[in-house]
């Protein structure tokens, strides 16, 4: 995490750094700063010399070394891209590993989120690391984490990213929670739900890519916190970079059915 920090921290605030370079296997436009930064994570895996999988939304999924993969790597290496180039201090890198034996007739392509048995996510502006080791807990910086014990969505701060979202849904929900804020790095603001700095957060565009969100889907659960996507299915979308999901997190049960009432329930 720490060598693609260091590529990604010189582009930080530049305007060139923004420039769209190609299209990613996601379907979306590459930035500069992202094919950077996936460079590097592709340099580190390679560096290494072992048989692994990387799923990434620029470059698809990349099978580095011979023989069957080791591990699975779902990164995302710039959460918060547009942050990262504003200079906002809320954008990092997201790591998801799992095991490429846990089933020798599971291939890549087999696995799913909850696969998933460690997760790593870095916020480069402020160091902080969230990591989680699947039936292991949660942790901030090596201190365990667990969320909020808000049991009133009246009295809850959340985050939410509401882009083409459906406004009707959110503007309902902002009249009934004490605060809203939106910084605009899924990652990171997953993991403020797993520590309490949230009491939710929320995108129910139906849009999410898992790359997003796998490390911190472990780090919420691992810290007994609840995610879910909007219709309350537990999220089990597969390792790749074509599904789309949405996404609700909450401290605890309560909160979560007091976000799906308001929503419109199930």
């Amino acid at each position: 995490m720490g060598e693609a920090h260091e590529v990604v921290k010189p582009l930080v605030g530049i305007k060139e750094a923004g420039k769209v370079v190609k299209m990613g296997a996601d379907g979306t436009p590459t930035k500069l700063i992202d094919l950077v930064a996936e460079d590097k994570v592709v340099e580190i895996l390679e560096e290494a010399e072992r048989p692994v999988t990387l799923i990434s939304e620029e470059i698809g999924v990349y099978k580095i070394g011979k023989g069957p993969s080791e591990a699975v790597f779902v990164v995302d290496p710039l959460d918060g891209t547009r942050n990262a180039l504003k200079n906002i201090p809320a954008y990092g890198i997201s790591i998801a590993v799992a095991d490429g034996q846990l089933n020798s007739s599971k291939t890549h392509d087999k696995l799913s989120m909850g696969d998933i048995e460690l997760g790593f996510v870095k916020n480069f502006a402020n160091n902080d690391i969230y990591h989680a080791q699947k039936g292991e807990g949660a942790w901030l910086n090596r201190k365990k984490i667990s969320p909020s014990n808000k049991q009133d969505i009246s009295d809850s701060s959340i985050g939410a990213y509401i882009y083409r979202a459906d406004m009707s849904k959110i503007d309902k929900l902002c009249k009934t929670v004490r605060s809203m804020r939106i910084l605009g790095s899924v990652a990171i603001e997953l993991c403020y739900v797993a520590d309490g700095t949230y009491d939710a957060f929320l995108d129910i565009r139906g849009n999410l890519r898992i790359v997003d969100i796998s490390a911190a889907k472990l780090i919420i659960e691992e810290a007994n916190g609840l995610i879910t996507d909007e219709k309350c299915r537990p999220m089990e979308c597969g390792l790749n970079v074509i599904e789309r999901t949405s996404v609700i997190a909450s401290c605890n049960k309560n909160i979560h059915k007091q976000i799906i009432d308001i929503l419109g329930g199930i």
